[in-house]
């Protein structure tokens, strides 16, 4: 099948990962399809090809020549959980016009108005949602790919050292990693195929930190409140006013980083918040670990009661210090693209990949294109020809890898 085939029928699987549930994988959705992938990879001739009881699933191509490198190519089989992904419908526009596209009858348009990467789409095949689901392109785009390319290797048995493949569950919810065999993995180094438009190579992530806050307070009838009651939903309001204004995700872009309140509840006795603290700079990260501990020493010194209690967990580091001592895996995917007729462009990742966290665990792991955009909502499209070309990549870099 085609890559544009073998997405689609991908996609047909629900995936959504729930950060709620607490085992792993997730949701059974993802074993399913890890089973269909293990399916697809045994019909193809990867002898080995398997899945693990916590949804990991792994298969080798053999080397066809000796002295070469290992190299691993890894995706998520998971989609993000905030947008509904069952009962995905599709639409493929061919030979793109490079005007709006009706999104079924959802009453969502697809403009380049709004995203201006599709005027460079005129001509192309766009597969796009129905307006009523995303599209799973993040990342069963990079889950065709890397299966159609080890298809292709195994028929025309260029010259190449042994290639991993590895498909990993959770990645939306943060977990990933959390059970990837990096040892039995074996490779020299791997590439996520997790990213967007043709091209992106990436290298340098967020360091990234959950930071949960919890505001005590004291519960009095309020005839007879004067002096007593403390109210734990005005003081989470308090914190809230105390942090950098302009360190808003929808502030910043780029490399800057943010101070993000991801969720809130609460009453009068007990407020909960739940922040993401992200930063390219870890210096900066610092600095906004100690802003969030600084505002709740200031109320907690301000109030006798001392309500504001800070818990922060870092969740992942800026894989930019793990890459640059192995610079040749960065060169090795800029010599594939070119080779494929496409420039790469180096951009920060305004988030994390599973690549982020293996390349602490050993595993020097950048992230590349997917030919995919819009992602994690109905407005998500990808482009059939570019995830042709990111396959013929994979191939090209699998040759390379000496």
């Amino acid at each position: 099948m085609s890559v544009k085939d073998t997405f689609l029928d991908l996609i047909s699987y629900p995936t959504n990962s729930d950060p709620t549930t607490g085992v792993t994988p997730s949701t059974p959705g993802q074993k399913v399809l890890g089973a269909h992938i293990v399916d697809l990879m045994k019909g193809m001739g990867i002898e080995d090809a398997y899945m693990s009881d916590t949804g990991y699933v792994y298969g080798t191509i053999p080397a066809t020549a000796e002295g070469r490198k290992t190299v691993g190519f890894i995706a998520h089989m998971d989609t993000y959980g905030g947008v509904c992904g069952e009962n995905i419908r599709p639409q493929v526009i061919e030979n793109y016009d490079g005007g709006d596209i009706k999104l079924g009858e959802s009453g969502l348009t697809l403009s380049p108005a709004d995203f201006p990467s599709l005027k460079g789409q005129t001509g192309k095949t766009l597969i796009t949602t129905d307006g009523t689901t995303l599209l799973g392109g993040d990342d069963k785009a990079g889950v065709a790919e890397i299966l159609c390319a080890a298809k292709e290797l195994l028929e025309e048995k260029k010259p190449h050292g042994t290639i991993k493949l590895g498909f990993t569950p959770d990645e939306e919810i943060g977990q990933g990693a959390d059970h990837f065999d990096v040892k039995g993995f074996g490779c020299d180094f791997a590439y996520t195929v997790d990213g967007g438009h043709l091209g992106e190579l990436e290298y340098e992530n967020f360091n990234a930190a959950a930071a949960v806050v919890e505001v005590s307070g004291l519960s009095i009838h309020t005839g007879s409140a004067k002096g007593k009651l403390v109210n734990s939903m005005e003081i989470a309001m308090e914190f809230v006013g105390m942090l950098p204004q302009e360190q808003k995700p929808q502030y910043t872009e780029g490399y800057e980083g943010f101070i993000h309140l991801d969720g809130i509840t609460g009453d009068v006795e007990k407020t909960k918040m739940e922040f993401i603290l992200r930063d390219h700079d870890a210096k900066l990260f610092d600095e906004k670990k100690k802003v969030m501990e600084a505002a709740a020493a200031y109320l907690n010194a301000k109030y006798p009661t001392k309500p504001v209690k800070v818990t922060l967990t870092d969740s992942y580091r800026n894989m930019k210090e793990q890459i640059l001592p192995h610079w040749e895996v960065i060169e090795t995917m800029e010599k594939a693209m070119r080779a494929n007729g496409v420039e790469p462009f180096a951009i920060p990742i305004r988030g994390g990949t599973d690549g982020a966290r293996l390349s602490y665990m050993g595993l020097p792991c950048p992230n590349i294109c997917t030919g995919g955009a819009n992602a994690h909502g109905k407005l998500e499209y990808v482009v059939a020809e570019d995830m042709e070309t990111i396959k013929d990549i994979l191939k090209t870099a699998a040759e390379l890898a000496e």
